[in-house]
């Protein structure tokens, strides 16, 4: 079906924001159907302000100004919220979303726009910088030519027949994540030292005060939907979260440039704090969000993972200075730094078409084996990774350090829960996976099947030697199952040895 991006600008005495939806009691019934020719129109009406846009933009869609009956209108998709779904970053932007007056940045290549969702429009009114206060009913314009992005909701539920509501709304309520991200790479640039013990201590505070507000922003929105003459079955609302836009694996690409060349402007440790505590953080947070309004969730926060700045096929833009800009560098001519690219948008576009269509309450998204192409799992990613304990000594299978460089060791370790002995084992692709990165698997270092050799974790290939079958408490080489996983003592590296059943070749 063909699908038409649409944007309207209006001027100023035009958009001045009318109420939120009102109460009503003229909502068809969860269930009803919306393909009778012959329905009416069930939506409160809207202030006089916003009944003049709405008005406007029905005629300019079907050429008069009525509102129609559902099963008579055009279908459409919107997405709202921040830079994350905006297009910040993408680098190609809607007039007159590029400044000087609106930084919304809005591109043309967003991800609402590209999915393979049948639909006739798609609307994207999420906006760089926006808060919760900015969506919510009753809530702030963030420029004077724009709505607040719960009446622009509002307007587009009119008019067309809405089939799927994206929210990526948080980060810049009390997390502040931009702001914290800038600063950490001011500090790598200045040479003062890390950022992470500067944050990690109220992190998860920041966390947990953001996730009321988003709840409410959720709750407003189906308010807003419901006003429109909506059943909360008549469509799906996805709240989506954020993916790490940068990680410490880069030194991997074997084209690395250097940081300075693809943006990677950072300390080590900081990435690894992003990456392994402060987005699954996050990703909680947004987690809970979906679950306590009965949103569908979708958890994208390994999405990036092998495609980070300055990885070899990167889904995210590094570190950028906008410098085409009159008047010299300020807070905006670096906005669109660590948000995704055009190849980002485009794997949140295949994730939200696969989860429109699975017909599942959450599920996670993530590349497999570096095949380039998303692939949407039934599951939430804290859910999927478990520790594999060994049954001799008690240790638990490792990481070595956390590090997930190629190469790094796999070792049994005193078990403390960290993400370095998180384990998910992808049984349609017979593959082990190590919590630190979805880029990174178990592996049988040179395809080397003999006793004593020592494994390994290194990108993910699909790859034979990344192939593992678990038979029983075992786990043994697909290409070699008479071989297992075994430990020696305490704090021993994990190596290969003929399967004998003893305990020390047992992981649950």
């Amino acid at each position: 079906m063909k699908r038409t991006r649409y944007q309207l600008r209006w001027p100023l005495a035009v958009v001045a924001r009318g109420g939120g939806p009102r109460q009503h009691d003229r909502r068809r019934p969860a269930g009803a159907a919306d393909t009778s020719t012959t329905a009416g129109i069930t939506s409160v009406p809207l202030s006089p302000e916003l009944e003049a846009i709405r008005a406007a933009e029905a005629t300019k869609i079907y050429g008069s100004p009525e509102e129609r009956p559902l099963a008579q209108r055009k279908t459409g998709l919107i997405s709202l919220g921040d830079s994350e779904i905006s297009g910040e970053g993408v680098g190609t932007y809607e007039s007159p979303t590029n400044g000087p007056t609106n930084w919304c940045h809005r591109s043309p290549d967003a991800a609402i726009h590209r999915t393979g969702i049948p639909a006739d429009l798609t609307f994207n009114v999420a906006c760089s910088g926006a808060y919760t206060g900015n969506i919510r009913i009753g809530g702030s314009k963030q420029y004077a030519d724009e709505l607040v992005q719960s009446d622009n909701l509002a307007i587009k539920a009119r008019n067309t027949r809405i089939k799927m509501v994206l929210l990526v709304a948080g980060a810049n309520d009390d997390l502040q994540f931009g702001p914290v991200m800038t600063d950490c790479v001011q500090r790598f640039v200045l040479s003062q030292g890390t950022c992470e013990p500067k944050y990690a201590p109220g992190w998860q505070a920041r966390v947990d005060a953001l996730v009321p507000k988003v709840e409410q922003t959720v709750t407003d929105l189906k308010t807003v939907m419901r006003g429109a003459g909506y059943a909360d079955g008549d469509y799906k609302l996805v709240v989506m979260g954020y993916p790490s836009p940068i990680g410490p694996d880069f030194y991997d690409n074997p084209n690395f440039p250097g940081k300075l060349s693809c943006g990677g402007m950072g300390y080590d440790s900081d990435t690894k704090w992003g990456r392994n505590t402060a987005v699954p953080a996050f990703e909680r947070g947004m987690r809970k969000i979906a679950a306590d309004t009965g949103a569908t969730f979708l958890d994208n926060s390994r999405l990036f993972h092998g495609h980070e700045v300055c990885m070899e096929d990167t889904w995210a833009r590094g570190l950028y200075i906008d410098l085409s800009k009159p008047g010299g560098i300020d807070e905006n001519s670096v906005r669109q730094s660590f948000h995704p690219n055009r190849s980002g948008h485009g794997a949140f576009a295949s994730c939200l078409t696969q989860i429109y269509n699975a017909g599942v309450r959450e599920a996670g998204c993530a590349d497999v084996n570096s095949s380039g192409t998303p692939t949407l799992f039934p599951l939430a990613w804290d859910d999927a990774y478990q520790p594999l304990r060994n049954q001799a000594t008690g240790n638990c299978l490792d990481v070595n350090a956390s590090e997930s460089a190629n190469g790094t060791a796999v070792l049994g370790w005193d078990c403390h829960g960290g993400r370095n002995q998180g384990w998910w084992y992808d049984s349609a692709r017979q593959t082990l996976h190590t919590q630190l990165t979805q880029d990174r698997c178990l592996d049988v270092p040179g395809a080397v099947y003999q006793t004593g050799k020592a494994l390994i974790i290194w990108n993910c290939s699909g790859a034979a030697n990344q192939k593992f079958v678990r038979d029983g408490a075992t786990v043994r080489p697909a290409a070699a199952t008479g071989l297992c996983l075994t430990q020696g003592a305490a704090k021993e590296p994990i190596r290969l040895q003929n399967c004998d059943g003893s305990a020390n070749q047992k992981f649950a």
